[in-house]
């Protein structure tokens, strides 16, 4: 158990470090935005307190990291941390498919959308019978944690539905650019992503619960 606990934690670990280029892009638009995000507020009479303004950048590296992981292909972020273990005439574009890809996987798209829109083709014991596919299919319910849990924590009027659908159709956008850059695209991701979400918004509910007034700090204040 042990050992299956450390290989796990290797591999968050790993995707982790792929999250970084894109988290740091994204610190850099929410400081480039502040002052106007601060000044449209102001104008609508409302002050986001610090601790909300640190809760929220931690929320936009998360998303951002989110999509270096979701929306780029695969390995590519490890081709642009470590470009010297891949082949020599290895490119950033080499991870991408070629337009005759596209082409063709949009000309067999008809014929794969039954499997496509099949929830859990081998039923849910499936995603257990090895590793690999246990820890892809507890990370696509916990990488979306975040978003279920903090759009609740932000939002002055946050609730269950809301932060479930920020998590579908964030879900829906992932899964449809995938379909264009050789990525896995299922409905199983799709519902697991925004269970995610869902559970996420739970743990608020029982932050809120167990500490009353907590969660308001993090929210906009009227001046």
């Amino acid at each position: 158990m042990w050992s299956l606990l450390e290989e796990a934690a290797g591999d968050v670990l790993r995707y982790v470090v792929q999250m970084l280029p894109c988290a740091f892009v994204g610190a850099i638009l929410f400081f480039v935005l502040f002052p106007i995000r601060r000044r449209h507020l102001a104008q609508i009479g409302l002050k986001s307190p610090a601790l909300r303004e640190g809760t929220l950048l931690i929320f936009v590296l998360f998303c951002a990291g989110l999509a270096a992981l979701t929306v780029f292909p695969s390995n590519l972020w490890s081709y642009v941390l470590e470009p010297d273990r891949w082949p020599e005439g290895t490119t950033f574009w080499s991870f991408y498919p070629t337009m005759e890809d596209l082409m063709s996987r949009l000309q067999h798209l008809p014929e794969e959308l039954p499997r496509l829109l099949t929830p859990f083709p081998g039923g849910i014991a499936y995603h257990f019978h090895s590793y690999w596919s246990a820890f892809l299919f507890l990370g696509n319910v916990g990488m979306f944690l975040p978003i279920g849990f903090f759009t609740a924590l932000l939002w002055r009027r946050g609730n269950l539905w809301r932060s479930t659908l920020v998590g579908f159709l964030a879900s829906l956008s992932i899964e449809t650019i995938q379909l264009f850059i050789d990525r896995g695209t299922d409905l199983d991701d799709l519902i697991l992503n925004t269970v995610g979400a869902a559970v996420g918004y739970l743990l608020y509910w029982l932050l809120r619960a167990a500490v009353p007034g907590f969660t308001a700090k993090f929210t906009c204040v009227k001046v």
